[in-house]
């Protein structure tokens, strides 16, 4: 059983002993402990077809969710202003989880997910339980995401006046069999599919900072109007600075609801490592890699930040209110009908229906890979058959059972009982998230601890205090979910599934390290 294409070639191989009579020479000779991308690529049958301008975008991409277009309104109304240093806050500390996973991608270009240094470093135990959760995970987030392509879909061609909400099922079916054909193609025509999602996103967002700077120079007035989404009518204003200043509170609504908002905005970045497993598939990884890793910051301040401020100059803070059914008005459409676009509510969701469509394509795509991952490193012969590339270098069996998993999406949400346990369980897998991410800090830890570490690789600076922020930070957001009614069955659901399935895997490993011990033994 092999762990990818580590250096070990053993699952659940401690570096640490297979290097061990090497470490001194490695100590001394960091560029020989560099292995080149050829010598590690020697069991890595994926074919490097993605280029430095898609993985840019696949990173640009991560960072941009159908959150920002649509639950912004909730995170300002939630605590005001104060919200652009929650969104740097936590980009900061999401920063350092890529930080990490790109230093340990850097050692070893030829992984296919960043959950095998997990495995590497902490054991096979955590590896396989980070393994399954992280796929389940990926499975469950698509059955989300392909529901929301369809409501955005329906609510798209609903301002023109066109009713499709009883072909909500043939358009899911339609959308996931059109992006799995492209995850089968080939991995740079995914590259490509993810480029231009990635565009029209970029191209609203940097629209929507654009006509915010005009209305500014302008001293632009607009009228109270009724807005799509909106209950009532919201007032009118002058674009300005002052309209986020004024009155500018930390905690306008109250320190709980402070508190909560890192956990809004955190779930918002959610899944922004997703670059990290494109590694095995990039050209000149160890050029590309760093870049788009480092440029992250950047893009969080032009896209998360740049857009909050833009929005709050051209409508005041206080405006944002909760409708009688619980939902908040899309920011994006109240700006863009302000400026005059009768049409605002079809752009956006236009491009909300883009955002959710490429982040359906990457979690297939995410899927395929870890479920190959998986296959590679099973004991089953009928696993090990999905632990197979295609002709055009994909795995294409895996894609294709993760893409059937998604299907079950339409049959769940037809069947009441069983759609409000699937949406607890969809929560719960947000949840479960934040225990891969501590894992890959750990495994941060260990990595640079052990005799694999490259002194003259991406290095992680002040990697000893930085990963024990970033740990500290997600153990605090978990904490927040038990605060809120809304959060709370998902925090105790996800606690669940680690102390069941967690429990299992070291279990099982203990029993097998006994059994293989006195097999020896005999």
């Amino acid at each position: 059983m092999t762990l990818g294409n580590t250096n070990t070639g053993k699952a659940g191989t401690n570096t640490q002993a297979a290097d061990a009579s090497g470490a001194t020479q490695n100590a001394q000779s960091t560029q020989s402990h560099i292995k080149s991308i050829e010598s590690l690529d020697k069991d890595n049958d994926m074919e490097r077809g993605l280029k430095n301008r898609h993985v840019q975008f696949i990173a640009i991409g991560g960072t941009i969710g159908t959150g920002l277009f649509l639950g912004s309104g909730k995170s300002i109304a939630l605590t005001g202003p104060s919200i652009i240093f929650v969104y740097i806050g936590v980009g900061l500390i999401m920063f350092l989880l890529m930080r990490a996973i790109g230093e340990m991608m850097y050692s070893d270009p030829s992984q296919h997910t960043f959950i095998n240094f997990i495995t590497r470093y902490l054991g096979r135990a955590w590896g396989k339980f980070a393994g399954w959760t992280y796929w389940i995970v990926l499975i469950l987030t698509g059955m989300t995401e392909i529901t929301a392509v369809s409501t955005y879909f329906v609510t798209f061609f609903g301002t023109f006046g066109i009713d499709l909400k009883s072909w909500k099922w043939l358009i899911e079916l339609c959308f996931l069999v059109a992006l799995t054909c492209v995850n089968l193609i080939a991995v740079r025509v995914f590259g490509e599919a993810e480029f231009w999602f990635s565009m029209i996103k970029i191209t609203l967002i940097v629209g929507l900072i654009i006509t915010a700077v005009v209305m500014l120079i302008v001293g632009f007035h607009y009228p109270a109007t009724h807005i799509e989404g909106v209950d009532g009518t919201v007032s009118g204003a002058t674009v300005s600075l002052k309209n986020i200043t004024d009155g500018f509170q930390l905690a306008p609504n109250g320190w709980m609801n402070f508190l909560l908002s890192f956990q809004m905005v955190f779930f918002a970045y959610q899944l922004i490592e997703f670059v990290g497993v494109t590694v095995s598939e990039t050209q000149n990884p160890r050029k590309v890699l760093p870049k788009a890793v480092n440029e992250l910051i950047m893009r969080i301040l032009i896209f998360y930040v740049g857009a909050l401020v833009a929005i709050m100059a051209i409508v005041p803070w206080h405006n944002f209110h909760q409708n009688a059914d619980g939902s908040f008005g899309s920011p994006f459409i109240m700006v863009f009908k302000y400026a005059g676009l009768d049409w605002a509510a079809a752009l956006v969701f236009f491009v909300v229906i883009t955002a959710a469509a490429s982040a359906l394509n990457s979690l297939i795509y995410s899927a395929g890979r870890h479920l190959y991952q998986l296959a590679q490193d099973s004991e089953s012969p009928a696993m090990q058959r999905l632990g197979e590339v295609s002709d055009h270098k994909v795995p294409a069996k895996a894609i294709i059972v993760s893409g059937c998993m998604i299907l079950f999406s339409p049959l769940v949400n037809a069947i009441p009982g069983v759609s409000g346990a699937f949406v607890l369980f969809a929560s719960a897998a947000s949840a479960v998230v934040i225990f891969i991410y501590i894992l890959t800090m750990l495994a941060h830890r260990r990595y640079r601890q052990s005799t694999d570490f490259l002194p003259d690789g991406f290095v992680m600076p002040a990697w000893q205090v930085c990963d024990w922020i970033a740990v500290a930070f997600y153990v605090l957001v978990y904490v927040t979910l038990f605060l809120s009614a809304d959060t709370r069955g998902s925090a105790i659901a996800g606690l669940v599934w680690l102390v069941a399935f967690g429990g299992y895997c070291l279990l099982h490993e203990r029993f097998q390290n006994r059994d293989l011990k006195a097999a020896l033994g005999k």
